[in-house]
């Protein structure tokens, strides 16, 4: 069975980091959202990816190649034009031949590796099989009604009246009559084919569409609050390692506690930095403090600043700042540094190459 990931949205609603880094690339814990994606498929034995990119030219196969590096092997497929995640999965169709099929998207983080969904969904009766969520807000997702192990309807984002609150969470395992189901749907109010639309005509024509109900959080990390609290939720399960020691690395009067991993050439001098925390390559912390659910790229200067919650990617510079930087995502090669005045607090969601002084 193959996989395809969809990975071709503009990720508005993350602007302005995504101005110039596609959504799948951002890092959470300092690993790209689409490596938790390709993760789960590798782990289940599907190592045949299609990504569906906007171009050619994108970073994603850029950065990716062609998944050696990461065990797998990756194709990309274009999708020029964004017109709805049913056209996507159209556009996969000689990818995927006429075998069984997952399509994952790649901006959902899961903490539910769904092994056994996605290794049963061959040799079982449904033509169709969806992951499931609990949400709060149903009027935010497509929703799935369920009885007796089967799924009903779904519903794109209903206003009133939701049938659950069971929100379809982005991971879906399709036989080929999805694209017959495709074939026989129209454009919604949005100009876009809905995948949700494909999969009522499968139940409305007498197939087997299952549910799967996720255990578990996930995240849709299309904001840059849900990016932030996915890496949280990643760091969080950091299972205990004491805390790092030998001079080279931790120098000078440093406090640094259990569950910090610290990358290769990285140093902590006369820095206090309280896990869980992750931190890239060639990192300097110099009198400052690190603070839990923090994430550090690789090349990251941090001089007489304290920040927490936040992710920090690769070659930024933060620098002097009064206060505490908290809940930020700063883009790479950002840099913050001080101005005469002292704000108490400061928040930022910084895009590639910003430049602030405060």
């Amino acid at each position: 069975m193959k996989a395809i990931i969809l990975a071709a949205g503009q990720g508005t609603r993350l602007r302005p980091v995504t101005l110039t880094m596609p959504k799948p690339l951002v890092p959470v814990a300092n690993k790209s959202l689409i490596e938790y994606a390709i993760d789960v498929l590798k782990a289940a034995g599907l190592n045949h990816i299609g990504i569906v990119v906007n171009d050619l030219e994108s970073a994603i196969p850029n950065q990716l190649g062609n998944g050696s590096k990461l065990g797998v092997n990756l194709e990309y497929i274009v999708q020029a034009e964004q017109l709805g995640l049913a056209h996507a999965a159209n556009l996969c169709r000689d990818f995927v031949g006429d075998e069984p099929f997952c399509m994952f998207l790649g901006d959902n983080i899961f903490q539910d590796k769904m092994e056994g969904f996605l290794k049963g969904f061959v040799e079982s009766d449904a033509e169709a099989a969806i992951a499931l969520g609990e949400v709060s807000d149903p009027s935010r997702f497509g929703i799935a009604a369920i009885d007796n192990g089967r799924i009903l309807r779904v519903v794109e984002k209903p206003k009133q009246d939701p049938p659950s609150n069971l929100a379809i969470a982005g991971v879906y395992l399709f036989r080929k009559s999805i694209f017959e189901a495709i074939a026989n749907i129209k454009p919604s109010w949005r100009n876009e084919l809905e995948i949700t639309d494909a999969i009522q005509w499968l139940i409305s024509n007498g197939h087997n569409v299952s549910p799967y109900t996720l255990k578990g959080w996930w995240i849709d990390a299309g904001k840059p609050d849900a990016i932030i609290q996915a890496n949280q939720l990643v760091l969080g399960e950091l299972p205990y390692a004491p805390a790092p020691e030998g001079d080279q690395q931790i120098i000078g009067r440093s406090e640094v506690s259990h569950r910090v991993i610290l990358g290769e050439g990285s140093q902590i001098i006369d820095s206090v930095v309280r896990g869980p925390v992750i931190i890239g390559k060639n990192v300097i912390v110099r009198n400052s403090f690190v603070g839990p659910y923090t994430s550090l790229g690789d090349n990251v200067l941090i001089e007489n600043s304290e920040i927490e919650a936040s992710i920090v990617m690769k070659d930024c510079v933060i620098r002097n700042i009064p206060g505490r930087i908290d809940s930020s995502l700063l883009a790479d090669s950002s840099q913050v540094t001080s101005a005469p005045h002292v704000p108490v607090v400061h928040r930022f969601i910084l895009a590639e190459n910003s430049y602030v002084q405060l």
